[in-house]
């Protein structure tokens, strides 16, 4: 197994990601002037349109015999790798600067064709949520398939072929590394076709190519990677192209230290799929699943404040307790809004948080927290 050098990876990125795309909510009108930018390597298409129409695009580039598809935002404000698909793209425009990551560009061109569809609920994008306008959850809809989107994507599924998928997603930052204190920065999984989570050929070939991009990252970020539950959706996205034959590889983008924009994590969710396009390119075989279950499991103990002992009156009864909060986001006015929520609340020993505050000496009240 090959790993791309991490310090020429590390100076590319430095000087060539997409800066223009930044930020958690990402929207058609941020990507449009870059796709429409993109050189000749690549063929632009819209596809279709939203339920609230707006353009849906798919792109693709290389003229291999390996078909890899990747679908980014199909959850609105999931938007990490809507990102890492740019800088992605920017890596085939721009990896000309250093021979070596040239080779892999023109190996993974060469090798493989790729089908991109960025944004994939754009009209999710603008309300901030996971569902579409019509309150339809994608990830959920592959087998009813009711929403237009969701139609584009099966569409774009059944003509293309892909042997791989790369399915994009973000998850809260309450998810660590089983064992470790750490927040998960990356989860990955190969998704289950069947309740018993048998082990099929094609779920050995995905958990495979997810070996390789474990391998790198924790050169980069050990103990920060993690293993999303395979538990069996049968109405999941991820699920049924794997149960259809289309290797699917579900990728997690989770929280690094004081990245809530999730710039930190954009970079290794990047990293990961560029060495996961040219693990495909490369490999012999896909046989090498085995360490895939060496990847710690998620664990759901990090919050992102933790207030100590602090006093809580309920009923004229004062109790001391632990109150755990995340950070949640929505859109106001147009406007986007962090806000703390809280989702612990009791001993919270058992939990971590780069930001524990000893609150003793706090009221209650005044720390001005949201339920929702």
């Amino acid at each position: 197994m090959k790993l791309i050098d991490t310090t020429i990876l590390e100076n590319w990125y430095n000087a060539n990601f997409e800066s223009k795309l930044k930020g958690r909510r990402i929207l058609f009108d941020d990507i449009e002037p870059l796709i429409k930018s993109l050189s000749s390597k690549f063929k632009t298409e819209i596809i279709g349109y939203s339920e609230n129409n707006i353009p849906i695009y798919k792109i693709s580039i290389g003229t291999g015999a390996i078909k890899i598809l990747s679908w980014s935002q199909m959850h609105g404000n999931e938007s990490t790798g809507t990102k890492a698909l740019f800088d992605l793209f920017s890596f085939f425009e721009r990896s000309d600067s250093d021979t070596t990551l040239k080779r892999i560009s023109d190996v993974i061109i060469k090798n493989c064709t790729l089908q991109f569809i960025v944004l994939l609920n754009p009209d999710g994008a603008i309300k901030f949520t996971r569902e579409n306008i019509n309150n339809i959850d994608l990830n959920r809809d592959a087998v009813a398939i009711k929403a237009v989107e969701s139609k584009l994507l099966r569409s774009v599924l059944d003509e293309f072929n892909p042997k791989f998928c790369f399915n994009l997603h973000d998850q809260r930052s309450i998810f660590n590394v089983e064992g470790t204190s750490n927040p998960a920065t990356i989860s990955f999984l190969a998704p289950s076709e069947d309740v018993e989570r048998t082990l099929t050929k094609g779920r050995k070939e995905t958990m495979s190519v997810i070996v390789a991009m474990n391998a790198l990252l924790q050169k980069f970020i050990p103990d920060h990677i993690g293993r999303y539950t395979d538990e069996f959706y049968p109405t999941a996205t991820g699920d049924n192209f794997q149960k259809l034959g289309h290797n699917t590889i579900l990728i997690e983008a989770g929280h690094f230290k004081n990245d809530y924009d999730r710039e930190i994590t954009r970079k290794y969710n990047f990293y990961a799929i560029l060495q996961g396009l040219f693990y495909m390119a490369m490999a012999d075989n896909f046989l090498n699943y085995t360490p895939y279950f060496n990847i710690p499991n998620n664990d759901t103990l990090f919050l992102d404040i933790i207030y100590t002992d602090l006093k809580i009156k309920n009923n004229d009864i004062v109790t001391i307790e632990d109150v755990g909060i995340q950070f949640k986001f929505k859109v106001e006015d147009d406007k986007f809004v962090m806000y703390k929520s809280i989702e612990k609340q009791g001993d919270l020993s058992k939990y971590f948080s780069y930001n524990k505050i000893n609150a003793t000496n706090m009221n209650f009240e005044e720390l001005k927290l949201s339920n929702s």
